[in-house]
């Protein structure tokens, strides 16, 4: 008796001093290295967001640069208001380029020096745009005035829907407009760039963003496509970019590509070189504390991946998710929307981890041929610091969630086999989402000829922190018995530029020295040195924060 009191004695000791502070869960890992499931396709390099104007200012290229170094292959970018009429001064849901106005005798006459700044821009960084055909020019709309909105987050949303939302009072100058413009970007670019990138038509028709019918759409899409065919034959283009509950709208917008009369031509059928819709989560303030829901994003792909695998004509189409986020409002920061206070921190690195991850396994059930899925996230000039809009970046500085992407742009070659018994099954989060007491403690894998990668993260819908588990990784279907393994790792203490602003105090006005400390907080980091691994000393383990994102580089 004395003995085993001794004994659990000296176990209790061991456990004080030596597990880790919080612990909660144990995650046993199992990534099987020479199991191929497919290609690790970079459907997550492809971004989006609604002021073009920004694309081409201090902190937009800045961003832009960052972002083209992320992925081994050109980055889509996709943005609204193109075609809007204006100044090219910019403003929250806003942007002009002014491509089309009339003379006093009603002929167009066609202005290409913004937007072709924008696509410069673009093209400079070896990136390529799915280029948006929208929104109405003033000059062209059915209700011109007023034209240009003065929203501010906080006012009621539909203050934005002026002008530019109405149909073409000419159809046929609408056509030429798309032609003139993909006719002068083939003289800029080169025929084979600008086949190389997408057009869509307008975003979000069946929602705020038309003021006109489904059939004026439709008889929109088909002038506009019919003026980008007659410009250049090869060019792709698809649609519609329906809003997350959209499915509906999608189906009979496929009817209409595949068996109606086009409006332009008098043919049956109009041009679908791909497939685009949008997917959005719906966060809650809940006894104040944020609840995302992972489960409505994914349903909303799901939705929508049945109505194409309706049609036999549309196998292996390409998809694009021209917006895939939690949830709609970028311009709407934290202060008017306090269920968006996750996106500067690590919760909206976590989130982005688990849902693309899901994302993958929805795909692959499904059998879609997905391109990308864009994230509507990019930067907001002038704003305030880390204001809570939905952005990658604020002020210049690189926000936690950019390094969730810098992580994905490590991975390549193919996914494999990645099992963790503290991962949510896919039909677990299609049906409830993460709301269990444990957190998801997921993981994918993927293997190149010379490198293998492995990310891990530690995700809740609900937002709160303090517990850190323990994750034990075995590492399968190697041909080395010893690698080098580095750990990039994202949490409250590393490769995060939102807690080292807090620790300063929060400042509006930071000092030169508190931006490069702010900087070089924003960097990927790794943790300590790499380490030479045998494979044969069994699982590799670490702890993992909620919350957090790590990354297993192995060599």
């Amino acid at each position: 008796m004395g003995v085993r009191f001794k004994l659990s004695f000296v176990f209790l000791f061991y456990c004080i001093f030596h597990l880790p502070v919080n612990a909660q869960n144990k995650a046993d890992v199992t990534v099987n290295f020479d199991k191929k499931i497919s290609e690790m396709k970079p459907i997550w390099a492809w971004f989006g967001y609604d002021e073009p104007n920004y694309t081409y200012m201090k902190d937009g290229q800045k961003l832009l640069t960052d972002i083209s170094k992320l992925s081994p292959v050109p980055v889509y970018v996709r943005t609204h208001n193109l075609l809007t009429s204006g100044d090219g001064t910019p403003a929250l849901k806003w942007g002009s380029t002014n491509v089309y106005t009339e003379d006093e005798k009603g002929n167009p006459v066609y202005n290409w020096t913004i937007v072709d700044r924008i696509f410069d821009t673009y093209i400079k960084r070896g990136m390529k745009p799915l280029a948006q055909i929208g929104f109405m020019p003033e000059a062209l709309s059915t209700k011109p005035q007023p034209y240009q909105h003065k929203w501010k987050p906080g006012t009621r949303y539909e203050e934005i829907l002026t002008g530019w939302a109405y149909p073409p009072k000419d159809y046929t100058k609408w056509a030429n407009l798309a032609y003139e413009w993909v006719k002068h970007c083939v003289e800029r670019y080169g025929k084979k760039e600008v086949e190389s990138w997408y057009w869509e038509v307008w975003n979000e028709a069946d929602g705020a963003y038309w003021k006109g019918t489904q059939a004026e759409f439709f008889k929109l899409y088909d002038y506009a496509a019919d003026g980008v065919k007659r410009a250049l034959p090869a060019a792709r283009i698809g649609g519609a970019n329906v809003t997350g509950g959209g499915s509906r709208y999608l189906d009979a917008f496929i009817k209409h590509c595949l068996l109606d009369t086009n409006y332009a031509t008098g043919k049956i059928g109009s041009p679908l070189d791909a497939v685009l819709f949008h997917a959005k989560g719906s966060p809650k303030v809940v006894n104040g504390t944020v609840v995302m829901n992972l489960r409505t994003e994914l349903r909303n792909v799901e939705a929508n991946y049945k109505v194409i695998n309706k049609y036999p004509q549309l196998k292996n189409i390409p998809v694009i998710i021209g917006e895939f986020d939690p949830e709609g409002c970028a311009a709407c920061g934290m202060a008017t929307n306090p269920e968006n206070a996750y996106r500067n921190g690590t919760m909206y690195s976590s989130y982005t981890a688990a849902s693309f991850a899901r994302l993958y396994q929805l795909t692959d059930q499904y059998n879609i041929n997905l391109l990308g899925a864009v994230s509507w996230s990019f930067e907001f000039e002038n704003q305030p610091w880390f204001a809570g809009f939905r952005d990658l970046a604020t002020n210049g500085v690189n926000k936690p969630v950019l390094n969730v992407f810098k992580m994905f742009g490590m991975m390549s070659g193919n996914r494999v086999e990645a099992t963790s018994n503290q991962m949510y099954p896919l039909q677990t989060v299609l049906d409830s989402s993460i709301r269990k007491p444990v957190s998801d403690i997921g993981v994918l894998a993927a293997k190149s000829q010379n490198a293998a990668t492995v990310m891990i993260w530690n995700y809740h819908d609900e937002d709160k922190k303090g517990n850190i588990d323990q994750v034990s990784i075995s590492l399968k279907g190697l041909d080395k018995k010893s690698v080098i393994i580095t750990r990039y790792l994202i949490d409250d203490e590393n490769s995060n530029s939102y807690e080292a602003w807090k620790k300063m105090g929060s400042p509006q006005s930071p000092t030169a020295s508190q931006i490069l400390e702010l900087e070089k907080s924003s960097e990927l980091k790794s943790v300590g040195k790499p380490i030479k691994f045998n494979l044969d000393q069994g699982p590799f383990q670490f702890e993992l924060s909620r919350q957090g994102v790590t990354l297993l580089s192995i060599k």
